[in-house]
C-alpha cells in the first residue's frame, strides 16, 4: 500500500472516530436530559373531596361540610382520628361526647344540646345527609384536646391533636435570584410534572422522606414532593394547646397507703354497724344499697343515715354498691336508651347529694355480650356526673374466661380508661355448681387474673384491687354407681375452724392452690373436702398488692371473717420490703 493509500485512510478513520464520539456525546445528552433534566410541565392539583380533611399528611373521607363557624365533621372522621368513644344513638338520633368531666348530648336537627344535663344553644346542629352524619365542631372544640387549621384559600381542613410534632420545612432562599421558585411535584421525581411553584420562604409540613426527596404539605392543603435541596428545614412544632380551665377529677385515695374495702351484704333492711366488731385498717365500706328495679331504669334503695352516721364516726368511705339485680334482660332494656341511662345517672346522683356518699361502686353481672358496648356508654355517661359531687367511681369485674354474660362482656381495657377504680373479683375460681370440687381463690389463678388485665386490658396497677374471699365451699363428693356427684355449700371462717376443731382434723399445705387443706369422710361413699380460708391464704393475697404495686384489696364480704383477719390485712398492707 502507496504512503498516499494509508494516508487517506487514516483520515478516513479520524472522521468514522469523530462522528462516533460526536453520536456517543449527543447520546448521553439526549440520555442525560431523559433521566435528569427536570420537567417544567404543570399539572392542576385535585384535592379530590370538596371539602378535604387531613390529618398527618393523609386525605379523610367523607369531606367535611360548611367552614369556619358552621364547620361540621363527619361522624365517622371523629369516631376514627379524634375519639373513639363518641356515640351515635340511632333510636334516638343522639351524639353523645363523654369527657372526664362532661357529658354532651347533640340531637340530630335540634339546636338546642346539653351538657351535663343542662341546656346550651347550638348555632348549627347535627344533620344527616344519606348515609353520612355531620357534627358541627363549634362545641366540641371546647372539649377535644384538637387544632383545626382552615384554609381561605382552598378551603381544606388540617387537623391536628394536641403532643403531635410537625416537621416544618422553607422553600430554600437566593439572595441572587429572589424570583426563582421551588417545584412541588405529583411524584418523587424530576420527571414528574409540576403541582405549584413555592416562593422562597414558603413554609411546608414534611410528612415523609425518600430517596432525596420529601414528601411535603402546604397549608393550603396540597400534597406533593419536593427535592431536599431545595427545602430548609426548621424548628419542629409541637401542637399545644391552652389549659382546660375544669381542674381534672383526682380520685380518692389514703395518704401513703392503700384501699382496704369491704363490701357489706344489705337484703331487706341495713344491719345494725353499731354490732361490728373492730376492724383495725379498713378505710372504705361499700354496702348493697341500689339495684335495678325494672327495665325503665327506675332504682331501688335501701341507704340508711344511721349507718352512713357510724361510717363517719369510724372515718370510712362510703362507696355505696349499685347493682344490675343480674337481670340480663331487665339491663339490656335500662341500657338501651340515652334517657334511661340518665334517668339512672340522675338517680344515683341524688342519692350521693342525698346521703354525701363518697363514691359508688357499679356491679353489674349477668350481661349479655351484645350489651357490652352499652355498658362502657353507661359508665362513660355516670363518672363524670359522679365526678362532678366529689364521689369516687369503681366498677366490679370478674377475671378474663369464656363466660359471655359474666366475662366476655365486660370491656376491661374501656372501663379501665373510665372509672378510678377497679375491684378485680378474684374469687369463684370453682364456684357454687361446679362441676369438679376445687379452691375459690388459688393463689397462682388469683395472680394470673390480674396479671392478665394489667398486660392485655392495659388497665394500670394503680387503678386495680385485689378481690380476696371471706368465704370457703365445702364440697361434697358422692360416689353411686360409679358415678361422683359434687355439691358444695359457702360457709364462712369460723365455721370451717369449729368443723376443723371438732372433727379433729389436721390441715395440710396444699401447694398448688396456696392454701391449707382438710379432706374426711361420711361413710363409704361421700367425701368432704375443704380448701381453707385463713390466716394463710390471706396473707398470700395480700402480698399480691404489693408485688404489683396495686390500689388495695377487697373483700368479700364483712362478717364472714375471723376477727384475726382484720389486724393481719393491715400489717401486710403496710409493711414495707
Amino acid at each position: 500500500m502507496s504512503r498516499k493509500q494509508r494516508s487517506v485512510k487514516r483520515g478516513r478513520f479520524g472522521i468514522l472516530a469523530s462522528l462516533l464520539f460526536l453520536l456517543l456525546l449527543s447520546g448521553g445528552a439526549l440520555y442525560y436530559w431523559y433521566e435528569y433534566w427536570p420537567n417544567s410541565q404543570h399539572e392542576t392539583y385535585s384535592f379530590g373531596e370538596e371539602k378535604p380533611v387531613f390529618y398527618r399528611g393523609e386525605l379523610l373521607s367523607p369531606s367535611a361540610k360548611g367552614a369556619k363557624e358552621s364547620l361540621k365533621l363527619p361522624f365517622s372522621i371523629i369516631k376514627e382520628q379524634i375519639d373513639p368513644a363518641i356515640h351515635y344513638e340511632d333510636s334516638t338520633q343522639s351524639v353523645i361526647v363523654t369527657t372526664e368531666n362532661k357529658v354532651m348530648r347533640l340531637k340530630t336537627s335540634q339546636l338546642t344540646g346539653m351538657i351535663n344535663e343542662k341546656p346550651f344553644n347550638l348555632q348549627f346542629p347535627v344533620e344527616k345527609e344519606g348515609e353520612t352524619l355531620y357534627v358541627p365542631l363549634a362545641p366540641l372544640q371546647d372539649l377535644y384536646r384538637i387544632a383545626l387549621r382552615e384554609s381561605d384559600e382552598t378551603g381544606a381542613v388540617i387537623l391536628h391533636r394536641e403532643g403531635d410534632l410537625i416537621l416544618w420545612g422553607a422553600a430554600k432562599e437566593n439572595a441572587d435570584e429572589p424570583d426563582r421558585t421551588r417545584a412541588l411535584r405529583s411524584a418523587a421525581s424530576v420527571k414528574a410534572a409540576i403541582y405549584a411553584d413555592l416562593p422562597q420562604g414558603e413554609r411546608v409540613m414534611i410528612w415523609g422522606e425518600a430517596e432525596g426527596w420529601y414528601r411535603v404539605q402546604r397549608q393550603n392543603g396540597m400534597l406533593g414532593f419536593m427535592d431536599k435541596q431545595e427545602l430548609v428545614l426548621q424548628e419542629p412544632e409541637a401542637v399545644a394547646l391552652a389549659e382546660d380551665p375544669a381542674a381534672a377529677y383526682t380520685p380518692w385515695k389514703p395518704l401513703g397507703g392503700k384501699i382496704n374495702l369491704t363490701w357489706q351484704q344489705v337484703y331487706n333492711k341495713n344491719p345494725d354497724p353499731t354490732q361490728f366488731g373492730p376492724m383495725p385498717g379498713l378505710n372504705v365500706i361499700s354496702p348493697q344499697w341500689f339495684m335495678l328495679a325494672d327495665s325503665e331504669g327506675n332504682i331501688k334503695q335501701t341507704a340508711d343515715s344511721s349507718f352512713m352516721q357510724w361510717a363517719k364516726n369510724q372515718n370510712l368511705q362510703v362507696w355505696a354498691l349499685f347493682s344490675n339485680g343480674f337481670d340480663p334482660k331487665r339491663t339490656t332494656e335500662a341500657l338501651s336508651t340515652y334517657d334511661k341511662r340518665m334517668k339512672m345517672i340522675k338517680q344515683i346522683v341524688s342519692y350521693v347529694q342525698m346521703y354525701k356518699l363518697q363514691g359508688i361502686n357499679i356491679d353489674f353481672e349477668n350481661v349479655y355480650l351484645k350489651d357490652k358496648a352499652a355498658f362502657v356508654q353507661f359508665v362513660r355517661e355516670m363518672t363524670p356526673f359522679l365526678h362532678e359531687q366529689g364521689a369516687v367511681v369503681s366498677v366490679d369485674v370478674t377475671v378474663r374466661d369464656g363466660s359471655e354474660t359474666y366475662s366476655l362482656f365486660l370491656d376491661r381495657k374501656a372501663l379501665g380508661e373510665t372509672v378510678d377504680y377497679m375491684m378485680v373479683m378474684t374469687y369463684d375460681e370453682h364456684w357454687a355448681t361446679s362441676p369438679t370440687a376445687g379452691s375459690v381463690a388459688s393463689l397462682p389463678w388469683v395472680e394470673k387474673g390480674i396479671v392478665q388485665i394489667m398486660k392485655e386490658d392495659q388497665v394500670p396497677s394503680s387503678k386495680l384491687l385485689v378481690g380476696v374471699p371471706f368465704y370457703t365451699r365445702i364440697w361434697t363428693e358422692t360416689v353411686k354407681d360409679g358415678k361422683t356427684t359434687v355439691s358444695s355449700k359457702a360457709v364462712g371462717m369460723e365455721t370451717i375452724q369449729n368443723l376443723i376443731r371438732d372433727k379433729k382434723l389436721t390441715p395440710v399445705l396444699d401447694e398448688a392452690s396456696g392454701q391449707n387443706y382438710v379432706e374426711y369422710k361420711e361413710g363409704q361413699q361421700t367425701t368432704v373436702k375443704i380448701w381453707i380460708e385463713d390466716e394463710l391464704s390471706m396473707k398470700k393475697r395480700i402480698e399480691l398488692v404489693r408485688t404489683y404495686d396495686l390500689a388495695g384489696v377487697a373483700s368479700w364480704s364483712r362478717g364472714q371473717e375471723k376477727t384475726e383477719i382484720w389486724p393481719l390485712i393491715k400489717e401486710t398492707l403496710e409493711k414495707r420490703p
